[in-house]
Parts: C-alpha cells; sequence; structure tokens
C-alpha cells in the first residue's frame, strides 16, 4: 500500500469519495485531480493537476477515480488500469459489509450500505448512501447503486447498469448491462436488454 491517495475528480462525488477515505486514516496525504482549473481546493485538500497529470504521481500514489457519470468513470478507470496504476477500494467506516463478500477495487462504498452475505460486487461501483444488497448478489463491474436503492436476495445486475436513487429490484431477477433503471422504479421482472426502464412496475422507456 502506498501511503498517498490521489482522487480524479473534486466535485460531489469525489467529495463524498475523499470524506470516506479521511474517515478510513490510511493515507498520510490526500489530493485531488481535475480538470476544471477554477478549482483550487476542496473539501479542504489541494487541487493539485488535471486528470492528464495523473502519469507523474502513478508511482507514488494509489489512485481512486471520484466521478459519479459511469461512462466518464470506466473511461478514466480503464485508463489507470492500463497504466498499471495501483487502485484501492474505500468503504466507510458505517457501512455493514456481511461474510463471503467479495468487492472489487475501485469501488466506493457509502455511509450506511448494507451488504449482506455471499455478494459480490465489481470493480469500479458505486454503492451509495444508505442502499442495501442482500444475499447473493452478482453486481458487475462499474454499475453505480443509487442513494436508497434496495436490492433483495440474488439479484444480478449487468456491466455499467445505474439503478436510480430510491428504486427497489425483487428477488431473483436479472438486470442486463447497459441498464438505466429511474428514479423509486420497481423492478419485479427480469430486464433483458439495455435501455432505460421508469414506473412500478418499470416499462421501457427508452
Amino acid at each position: 500500500m502506498k501511503n498517498k491517495l490521489l482522487i480524479i475528480g473534486a466535485s460531489g462525488h469525489g467529495k463524498v469519495v475523499a470524506d470516506i477515505a479521511l474517515k478510513m486514516n490510511k493515507w498520510q496525504s490526500i489530493a485531488f485531480l481535475d480538470d476544471d482549473k477554477s478549482i483550487k481546493i476542496s473539501m479542504g485538500l489541494d487541487v493539485i493537476g488535471t486528470s492528464d497529470d495523473v502519469f507523474t504521481h502513478i508511482e507514488e500514489c494509489e489512485i481512486f477515480v471520484g466521478i459519479g457519470n459511469n461512462t466518464t468513470r470506466q473511461r478514466i478507470y480503464e485508463r489507470l488500469e492500463t497504466l498499471g496504476a495501483s487502485i484501492p477500494l474505500l468503504i466507510h467506516p458505517d457501512a455493514v459489509i456481511g461474510s463471503h463478500v467479495d468487492i472489487g477495487i475501485g469501488t466506493a462504498v457509502m455511509a450506511g450500505v448494507i451488504v449482506n452475505c455471499c455478494t459480490k460486487i465489481g470493480k469500479g461501483c458505486i454503492v451509495n448512501t444508505g442502499s442495501t444488497i442482500d444475499h447473493d448478489n452478482v453486481i458487475g463491474d462499474l454499475v453505480h447503486i443509487s442513494p436508497g436503492v434496495h436490492l433483495a436476495g440474488t439479484v444480478k445486475v449487468g456491466q455499467g447498469s445505474w439503478l436510480g436513487i430510491g428504486s427497489v429490484v425483487s428477488n431473483n431477477i436479472k438486470i442486463s448491462n447497459g441498464c438505466k433503471v429511474g428514479a423509486g422504479s420497481v423492478v419485479v421482472k427480469d430486464i433483458t436488454e439495455p435501455g432505460v426502464y421508469v414506473g412500478v412496475p418499470v416499462r421501457r422507456v427508452k
């Protein structure tokens, strides 16, 4: 483990990521990179350059992508992997993680989250504030589980999907790669094709 952490993205999601990192108390120093050159400081931490400067820090820092947008996060995450960056896993101290849970690097697990036993969460995911993921779930890489989402047991969520705030997924449901599920929606049947789904129960709208 390296004793410095660099977070790419100093805006909303990046600030929450920094807050988790500070509470984990594992790094001697934490700083940001952000492409908005007008941001000089965030969360009391210095912004020391843009994302293009990551090359100059890759040997001395662990690097985390603090960007909520799935597409942008995936692009930067894959670039970091190609460069051989050291990418940590961030788990808020107030998250509850069950036994036999496997969580990939580059994933942020936020305050109030509960992940029940025997669940697998991929790399580069966001498991946002107060969400619950019950037993035997399989969450693909680069998925965003928004605040207050609830997944029952044995749910599978495909790579790059985004579940909107407060959405609910019933047990034994499979959701395809690249889906967007609207805020407050309820999923009670498998979603087999990428698209945008909203409503109670959800219907495809795009």
